[in-house]
């Protein structure tokens, strides 16, 4: 029976070294155990006890330890959705009536609209609340606030 626990523990391993969860090692760590005990006793219940037992035991006790050890990356913001909460300089004058509007941000030339249906005048600054299909989303910062050169 020392085979078969081999070969789970082995099969866990491999699942684990695909998985980034580190879930599936203490299983393997368990069927190493179980694997021990099958040396001592023949018998299928105890050594399921075993595996059964240590595998939760691993899991309950050391996973939240090994958590803080282990840094999952948060979620970057890429492509459009990173430029919300940015500034922008209005490069022509934005429209929703008229379908009309560009703003730069970043050095890059982005089609736009207001969130408010008001008419924005050319170099105003805008602040991006959201991306709407290919179009920022802004909002005037305030009204006076125009960018002289």
């Amino acid at each position: 029976m020392w085979v078969f626990w081999l070969i789970a523990a082995g099969v866990f391993f491999i699942i684990e070294m695909a998985t980034i969860g580190f879930l599936v090692f203490w299983l393997g760590i368990g069927a190493l155990l179980a694997m021990v005990t099958s040396f001592i006793t023949d018998s299928i219940l105890i050594q399921v006890i075993v595996f059964v037992v240590t595998s939760t035991l691993l899991l309950i006790f050391t996973r939240p330890l090994v958590n803080k050890f282990i840094k999952v990356p948060k979620e970057t913001v890429t492509n459009a959705y990173s430029i919300i909460g940015k500034k922008a300089i209005v490069v022509k004058e934005i429209n929703n009536v008229e379908g009309d509007g560009q703003i730069k941000v970043d050095g890059e030339v982005w089609s736009a609209k207001s969130n408010t249906d008001e008419v924005i005048s050319k170099e105003t600054e805008v602040e991006i609340v959201e991306i709407d299909g290919v179009k920022a989303v802004v909002r005037k910062i305030s009204a006076d606030s125009k960018v002289t050169a």
